[in-house]
Order: C-alpha cells, then structure tokens, then sequence
C-alpha cells in the first residue's frame, strides 16, 4: 500500500507519526507548506510535518501550490493507493481527489457537518461549546462536505484553552485515521452522508476575532480568552499599554461599575485583578503586556502597569 500524506502543522505531525507506525515502510511520501521565516533572527524554519517525516527517512515535497507541473508529475509517480490530508491549509484541485485507489481522507478536528472551514477549534470554543470532537471523512470538491468514516469526540468543561484541546483532538485524530484506514484497506469502511441542514461555517480568525469588548458578558470574554490561549492571545487595551489575556474564569456576581473598570485590585501573590463586563465580572489571572512574557496578575500589578482608576478598552 502507497501512502501519501499531506498536512503542516503539529496536529499533523500527531497523525503522520501514528500512521507511520501503523503502516511501516508504506508512507511513500509528504507533501507539505514551504519552510518559512520565523522570531527575530527570521531564520527558515520546517513545519512540523516535514522534521517528522525527515526524521522516519520519508520524502517531503514542498510545492508553493498544488497546480505546479512538477507536482503533477510527482504524484503520478507516487502512485498513491491513498491521500491522507491534516491541516494542510489549502484546497486539493480534482486531479489530486482523483489520483488515489482508495481516495483521500481528511482529519478534521469538529464533528461535521458542524464547523466546517479553518478554524473548527477556536470557533468551536468561542462557542462556548460542551462537546467537541473530530471526524475522518472522505473529501470532495466542497468544503468539508463529504462522507463521514469515523467520528470522535470528548466534553468540554469551559476552562481549557486552545492548546489543552489541539493536543487531545491530535492524539484522538491520529488514533482514529488509522482505525479509519485499516477498514478501508480492509473493505470493512462505511461512510455516512453528511446533514447539510445542520452545517455550520468555522471562519479564518482575524485580528478583530482576538479584541475583547468588555460591554460583552464575562462568560463570552472567557470563552474568546480561552480560544486564543496561550497564542495569540485576546488582546485588551490600557492606559500602560497593550496586553493579551491569556487566563481568566468568569463571574456570576453583578458588575459593580461600568464595563471595563476594576472591580477589585490586590498585588499579593498571584494577584486578584476582577473587571466589570456587561454582565457579571471577569477574573483575570495571566496576561502577556507589550514586549513581556506571560506573567500572573499580581506580577502585572506589582510591575505597576494597572491602578484602580484604570479601565479596560
């Protein structure tokens, strides 16, 4: 069997490696993103994917888009009996859902037909969502429409951040795509069609997805918190400069003055550093200020970067 996987980043990496032990010696090849320049010194940096798969001795092609020529003739001369695609960022033209025997399978981390597109994750805890879940299905032309193999999915408390849940819907994607493929190859798969009707689109997140308007509730400003944590981080605006809030738990209790301001203020240990929102309270316990790392709140307080009379934008 000729395996050919397609993905960039750590979630991928998660797979390849399960598939990769599932399947010796059968991952024929990787295609993946285009080193890219990265921290302060721009030094070229691999994506995930690629150091995995130079580290088992795979091939890695990094075409700059998939309707290169030179791809095409690559992967006729893969051959691939299967594709299977995690997190790889862009949009298989025909030719390559066509290539492969078996076709191509996609890792996609929501329980379709919710939360279909780029960013299932975050969207799904912006959301504020109970359940979340991953899905191997088979891809078509549309936009994370096909037919679904397997689907699994663990509760959400509402306290874990974005990398809390990548790393469990990782380790449950890899585990699932190669239940997944030993069905298919062994004729034993089963597809279920998807409901369109209860379809919903999970947008690319833009910057203005990260600011925090504190006239929102502190359950939703939790939720938008928690989304982006620890990177990029929710970001909110003071007196002293811009932070990111990276940590926070929300409260029941009634604000007690106008969205925004400080509610209560204390420098010892971690610090208690409580804002008013449009409904309930907002107890911040780790922020990123400008040019620092993360920090507790009593650090950022102690550092003098918040007084009492200072208020959130």
């Amino acid at each position: 069997m000729r395996i050919l996987f397609m993905g960039t980043p750590e979630f991928a990496a998660q797979a390849l490696t399960a598939i990769a032990e599932a399947f010796p010696n059968e991952v024929a090849a990787v295609v993946t993103r285009q080193d890219t320049p990265k921290n302060r010194g721009h030094a070229m940096t691999p994506p995930p994917v690629k150091v995995t798969a130079l580290e088992r001795g795979i091939p890695v092609l990094q075409p700059a888009n998939l309707k290169e020529e030179n791809f095409r003739a690559s992967l006729e001369s893969i051959a691939p009996d299967i594709i299977v695609v995690a997190a790889y960022g862009r949009i298989l033209p025909p030719y390559v859902l066509n290539a492969p025997k078996y076709g191509c399978i996609n890792i996609h981390a929501s329980l379709l037909p919710k939360y279909r597109g780029a960013a299932p994750i975050q969207r799904a805890i912006l959301a504020g969502e109970k359940e979340i879940g991953v899905t191997i299905m088979k891809m078509e032309e549309g936009l994370d429409t096909g037919d679904m193999f397997e689907r699994g999915s663990f509760p959400l408390d509402g306290t874990e951040n974005f990398a809390e849940v990548h790393d469990r819907l990782a380790a449950l994607g890899a585990g699932l795509v190669v239940e997944t493929m030993k069905k298919i190859f062994g004729g034993t798969a089963h597809a279920e069609k998807q409901d369109d009707s209860l379809a919903t689109y999970a947008a690319k997140i833009e910057k203005a997805d990260r600011l925090l308007d504190f006239h929102a509730p502190a359950a939703v400003l939790h939720n938008k918190i928690r989304a982006f944590s620890p990177a990029p981080g929710a970001e909110a605006a003071l007196p002293s400069g811009n932070v990111k809030i990276t940590a926070s738990r929300p409260l029941s209790e009634p604000a007690d003055g106008e969205p925004g301001t400080i509610s209560l203020l204390s420098a010892k240990g971690d610090g208690i550093l409580c804002v008013n929102c449009g409904e309930g309270k907002l107890l911040i316990s780790k922020l990123i200020p400008e040019g620092k790392k993360e920090m507790s709140a009593g650090d950022f307080i102690r550092g003098r970067r918040i007084a009492p009379s200072d208020r959130f934008h």
